[in-house]
């Protein structure tokens, strides 16, 4: 999984023989500073993007094969023992109001470098189908954490946020909620230099302006019903920008962007999830410390805790969910729910690329 943070990849080596889901493996690799850069740009419409998306394309495959080579090695296991690769690929536009969402990726050659089995393409059926094509976690997030006597929420805080609502009995649902860490880190890394805010540690030394905080709640998506989903072409620097006033000291406005997470995350639970008793976290946002407090006193007295907690490390669960949605297209068996994307129905998702 490559994420909307931009940061890297992350892969898991998952076991589904067992009675409850295993991680064999994990690995990550951080993305090369060019490419990087490139991902970021091709956010973007610019000169020549199809060739550069390609050659974009290429490089991911070769970090995706890298970090299969990386997990190969950790469990000690041939390649002819993995059934399958579930990649998502990179998005890079994502607008299921106009009836497509684009993820670079080249699975083909992810195949012939791993000599595994490839599934790709996960959103494009749902998109099809009249749904976002997103989050497609949940129904992965409700055979994991669903429980029959407690009603659970998992907010998976990436660069973009998004709750799955597991009630026991119950519809599942999920959303995007708004932003996660993108305008966190983007502002950080604009600011000064580093490319997150560890801990949020910068955003505590500033303070919330209310003003600014209001204005960045009017966004019309906030207020919109699920479902619904999000991404940076939404919610970017410039995004940020249009609301400021100018003068603003940068680390107020990390405070600032800090509670615009927090708050649209738990004011999406507190509407539409009334009942939630637990909600779990998971994401890179569940390492910042100072954001998960801001969670934890807005939804009190909700119990607030990291799937860490389940016995699942929250840095896993994304790529965990591809893992399990790639068995799921093998399988024959539908990889969305419609009650989250909007979809007319379930669909089996994804694209084969036989190794």
């Amino acid at each position: 999984m490559s994420g909307t943070s931009l940061d890297g990849v992350d892969g898991v080596l998952a076991d589904f023989a067992q009675p409850s889901l295993a991680s064999l493996a994990s690995a990550y690799r951080p993305f090369a500073p060019e490419l990087r850069a490139e991902l970021m740009a091709l956010q973007r419409s610019g000169a020549d993007e199809l060739h550069r998306a390609s050659l974009a394309g290429r490089a991911l495959a070769g970090c995706y094969a890298d970090v299969v080579t990386d997990l190969l090695r950790e469990a000690q296991i041939p390649a002819s023992s993995v059934r399958a690769i579930g990649c998502h690929g990179q998005t890079v536009r994502h607008r299921p109001e106009l009836g497509y969402t684009l993820q670079i990726n080249q699975p083909a050659l992810l195949a012939e470098r791993t000599g595994i089995t490839v599934v790709a393409d996960f959103r494009a059926r749902d998109v099809a189908a009249g749904g976002q094509g997103a989050p497609l976690v949940p129904a992965f997030h409700a055979a994991l954490f669903g429980d029959a006597s407690e009603h659970r929420v998992v907010v998976n805080i990436g660069g973009i946020a998004n709750v799955s609502d597991l009630p026991p009995g119950g519809a599942v649902r999920g959303w995007d909620t708004g932003p996660g860490n993108v305008l966190l880190d983007a502002w950080c890394e604009r600011q000064t230099g580093a490319r997150f805010d560890a801990a949020g540690a910068w955003a505590s030394r500033g303070q919330v302006i209310p003003a600014l905080l209001a204005r960045l709640l009017s966004d019309t998506y906030f207020a919109l019903p699920p479902p619904k989903s999000t991404g940076r072409d939404h919610f970017h620097l410039d995004w940020l920008t249009f609301f400021l006033a100018g003068g603003e000291r940068a680390q107020d406005v990390q405070a600032t962007l800090l509670a615009l997470t927090a708050t649209s995350v738990a004011d999406a639970i507190r509407l539409h999830c009334p009942g939630a008793q637990r909600v779990l976290l998971c994401g890179g946002g569940a390492c910042n410390a100072a954001l998960v407090q801001l969670v934890r006193h807005a939804l009190a007295p909700r119990v607030v805790a990291g799937v860490e907690t389940m016995g699942i490390a929250a840095s896993q669960v994304e790529a965990l969910a591809f893992a399990w949605l790639a068995k799921q297209t093998l399988d024959g068996k539908p990889g969305n729910l419609p009650a989250v994307t909007g979809a007319r129905g379930a669909r089996v998702l994804g694209a084969i690329y036989p190794a």
